[in-house]
């Protein structure tokens, strides 16, 4: 594995984990021993990069009805909002990936 891929997956997890702190506290305000588990954190952080893209075609649909002039902000966001999700479908996919060859090894 090479060490730009590992600092590529450890970005991801951070900003997984980033995501899915909303998630945690909600859970930290039920029962004590209710732990947090790695679908929650997918789909925490599946929210987290809809909300982006959300945020991002609101802004560039406030540029287009002239309501702002914010263009590069909204470029900006758009941008992010891009790089969020295709961030999102790598880790989706190394993740599919570490699956399947735990599927294949042979015990």
């Amino acid at each position: 594995m090479s060490s730009q891929m590992l600092v590529e997956i450890q970005a991801a997890l951070a900003q997984m984990q980033a995501a899915a702190e909303p998630a945690v506290a909600a859970a930290a305000d039920g029962p004590a021993s209710a732990a947090v588990s790695f679908a929650d954190h997918m789909a925490a952080m599946v929210r987290h990069v809809d909300h982006q893209g959300q945020q991002a075609n609101e802004r560039m649909a406030a540029v287009e009805r002239g309501e702002s002039d914010d263009l590069v902000g909204a470029m900006l966001s758009s941008q992010e909002a891009g790089l969020s999700f295709s961030m999102m479908m790598q880790v989706r996919n190394k993740v599919v990936a570490a699956v399947d060859d735990l599927i294949k090894l042979q015990l």
